[in-house]
């Protein structure tokens, strides 16, 4: 039995080959990911005995290209959780990197281990872009609230509240209601510098704008509220910019 060990790194990995006892087929080097030397990489894998198994370490996406295409060549591929090699007696692989070392712990960690490995499938390719895709879904949604809890903190100094004085749900596009009013009446000094009747005038045209339900009692409470609120920033262009970057 041959096992192939492959440590690999960003845009490129190293290669080696070994059999039981130490013996090396392959003295490590050097493979760039391209086409051209991953496909050379599969040739000579398969040009060697017909029990030759791949072994390599997860290092987040590097190793996926690597993996699928010697896959979809019919060798057998095995991907490890680098803390099994520290596990097992051989050292980490990253506290002190040398890749012709490392290639060798892993293919002899392989041959030590030969009747324990998994096999790589594609399925597990896909769980990995599952992976991802809830680990970007997490941080989408901490960075919502994260941006929301800015946002009020800032409102807060301007419009104190204003988060509170609606009740409509999101819509479909994911637009709040208090968050476009703030981006339009960004200072409570917007509004109660009219008059209410102005006020009202304003907020009816801003509802229909926006595709919002327009309600005369409404706009009389958003006016009575604004006015009498102390804020901490004055109404001025500085002010705005720092509340309103996006306008």
């Amino acid at each position: 039995m041959t096992v192939v060990g492959i440590d690999v790194s960003k845009g490129k990995s190293m290669v080696a080959a070994m059999k039981p006892g130490g013996e090396l087929v392959a003295a490590p080097y050097e493979v760039k990911h391209s086409d051209i030397e991953l496909s050379h990489l599969a040739l000579n894998i398969l040009c060697m005995e017909p029990n030759t198994r791949v072994v390599m370490e997860a290092t987040g996406r590097y190793h996926e290209p690597v993996a699928a295409l010697l896959h979809s060549e019919g060798i057998f591929v095995s991907i490890l959780n680098p803390l099994l090699i520290k596990q097992s007696g051989a050292g980490s692989l990253r506290k002190v990197k040398s890749d012709p070392k490392d290639a060798l712990k892993i293919a002899k960690y392989g041959l030590d281990n030969w009747s324990t490995l998994q096999e790589y499938t594609p399925m597990e390719a896909i769980r990995q872009q599952l992976k991802l895709c809830a680990r970007q879904c997490d941080l989408y949604s901490k960075n919502i609230v994260m941006l929301t809890n800015n946002l009020i903190s800032l409102s807060d100094k301007t419009f104190p509240g204003v988060n509170e004085l609606f009740s409509s749900p999101e819509k479909a596009d994911g637009h709040l209601k208090w968050v476009d009013f703030y981006r339009t009446f960004w200072h409570c000094d917007c509004i109660n510098r009219m008059s209410p009747d102005v006020f009202e005038e304003r907020y009816k045209k801003w509802c229909k704008r926006k595709d919002y339900h327009f309600s005369a009692d409404a706009a009389d409470a958003l006016y009575a509220t604004s006015c009498g609120l102390y804020t901490t920033l004055p109404r001025d262009n500085n002010a705005r910019l720092l509340v309103t970057p996006n306008q």
